[in-house]
């Protein structure tokens, strides 16, 4: 707090250059208190020191630090004056004028962003996108970051290399050529600051403004603002049961630059790309000069058939910008993932990180070095398969034992989420609100719309209309009572629905049959 500043501003705001210094001074201190300038709790600067910062008499401080403490506005104890907390009815500052800030200050391209659907910060069933934060192996993790630090040199202390730690690079190479069939090498390798940050270099690195970038409908919302904030023209491509699916005049009639996809399970639908339409996408891809960013963000977790190599691996020179993160299979505060680019891309992107980013957190970063290389991150994969493939099953079969006379389970077979596709008649974004209000936390599919505004009625919602639901962080034991709770309110919904004579509602609620579960297709040879 610069209390000089503070009183001068004071002085300057309500005309009192005339009064005594230490009247002028009280009445500062405490105009800032009641305004909440100084929060409850605050230390005061001790006298002697704001005398000599203020140029005034000791005395003066001491004056005006008695008279607050007379009017129960500070409280002294042993080590000085502390800001009382007591509700003093705070006069807030006047606000500015808002519109002397013309649009709040922000560009174009950022008023033009979509709201975020809400979430990953929560920790109430069923938020998607969160790992049993509380299965890590912490203590590990620690004796890990200590080593790292003990065995830095002074020199690592400075900024580093722009792609990454070297160690790092290394080690997420072997990774990925033994568990996901990439075909790298180190250099190809960069490190950024997640999921996000990946998205936001490849739509600045890889494709100029107002170029096409296609994006999956529904798509992940994140990638939809990284590619508007780069002022790319998205075009939503339609999501059936096999995934991304191009029709041949897309090829032609909105040509891209980019093509984005989450093919080992879709987001937010949770279908398998099949393989015919993966290298139907890299042949589409290399024909029309485009560019596959390929985000396996869930690529661990298969539950069901053998895993599925990646995109990146099936062809030799695939156009594939391959992006990972360690979020979903570590913690998402660890803020690292990495993207794979083609070799001849490779020192092109180089020069342009040196130019416009800095690595930082050598120690973070070479402690994840050592638990890729140690085992332990494998590991704690397989414990993590284990655990979330309990879970899933415990919530589809709760799904079926309260909701199998409506709804449609799809994407189950990899992940940390699955999707339930409820009846059009029901509205997704009217379900969520009904569901927070019994303490749980769902994504309406709608809200992942490409290319129109969520609650629209329109193709969107008549092909997919339903819920997220994330169970990594949901034990089993709760499960049954957490979907008896959601299906209340989904059930009151149907009722409701049916009341108001909807034949399509009436005719997919007669009956109960079992819940169907949309399997991904078993892996196909090439």
């Amino acid at each position: 707090m610069d209390y000089a500043l503070l009183l001068s501003s004071f002085g300057r705001e309500h005309g009192h250059h005339g009064w005594p210094r230490q009247r002028l001074l009280h009445e500062c201190l405490r105009h800032a208190i009641r305004a909440g300038t100084l929060a409850p709790g605050t230390r005061l600067v001790a006298t002697r020191a704001l005398a000599a910062e203020l140029g005034v008499a000791r005395n003066t401080v001491l004056y005006a630090y008695e008279q607050l403490a007379s009017e129960g506005f500070v409280v002294p104890d042993r080590r000085g004056t502390v800001v009382a907390r007591i509700d003093n009815g705070a006069v807030k500052p006047p606000r500015r004028n808002a519109a002397a800030v013309p649009e709040a200050g922000l560009a174009r391209r950022a008023l033009d962003l979509r709201r975020m659907v809400a979430g990953a910060r929560s920790g109430a069933a069923f938020v998607p996108g969160v790992p049993d934060l509380a299965a890590f192996p912490l203590a590990h993790w620690r004796r890990l970051l200590d080593r790292a630090w003990r065995e830095l040199d002074a020199a690592q202390l400075n900024y580093g290399d722009p792609a990454g730690e070297p160690a790092l690079r290394a080690a997420i190479a072997d990774y990925l050529r033994a568990s996901r069939g990439v075909v790298c090498e180190a250099d190809q390798v960069f490190i950024t600051d997640g999921s996000q940050a990946t998205l936001d270099l490849c739509a600045r690195a890889f494709a100029d403004r107002g170029e096409t970038v296609w994006m999956e409908n529904p798509g992940y919302q994140g990638a939809l603002a990284a590619f508007r904030a780069a002022e790319l023209a998205v075009e939503g491509i339609a999501v059936d049961g096999d995934g991304m699916a191009p029709a041949a005049d897309d090829w032609k009639t909105r040509r891209p630059r980019l093509i984005y996809t989450t093919p080992s399970h879709q987001y937010p639908v949770g279908t398998v790309l099949s393989l015919p339409r993966r290298l139907a996408l890299l042949d589409g891809a290399r024909r029309a000069g485009a560019l596959i960013i390929e985000d396996d963000y869930d690529s661990e977790f298969r539950h069901d058939g053998p895993p599925l190599p990646a995109m990146q691996g099936l062809a030799d020179d695939a156009p594939v910008l391959y992006s990972g993160t360690f979020s979903k299979t570590m913690f998402p505060a660890l803020r690292i993932g990495y993207l794979v680019v083609p070799a001849a891309l490779a020192p092109a992107l180089a020069v342009m990180r040196a130019q416009s980013a800095s690595s930082g957190r050598p120690a973070e970063q070479l402690a994840l070095a050592a638990f890729l290389r140690s085992g332990q991150f494998a590991l704690h994969l397989r414990r993590m398969r284990r655990l979330y493939r309990q879970r899933r099953d415990a919530l589809v079969a709760a799904l079926g034992q309260h909701l199998g006379s409506i709804a449609e389970v799809h994407g189950a077979s990899a992940g940390m989420h699955l999707s339930l596709r409820l009846p059009d008649a029901l509205h997704d974004d009217a379900i969520r609100a009904g569901a927070r209000e019994e303490g749980i936390i769902v994504n309406a599919l709608s809200a992942h719309a490409v290319g129109e505004a969520p609650g629209n009625t329109g193709q969107w919602n008549a092909q997919w209309n339903g819920l997220m639901l994330g169970y990594a962080q949901v034990p089993a034991g709760q499960m049954d009572d957490l979907v008896k709770r959601l299906a209340a309110v989904i059930h009151l919904a149907a009722y409701q629905s049916n009341a108001r004579g909807t034949p399509d509602a009436q005719k997919k609620s007669a009956g109960k049959p079992a819940l169907r579960v949309r399997q991904a297709p078993r892996r196909q040879k090439a």
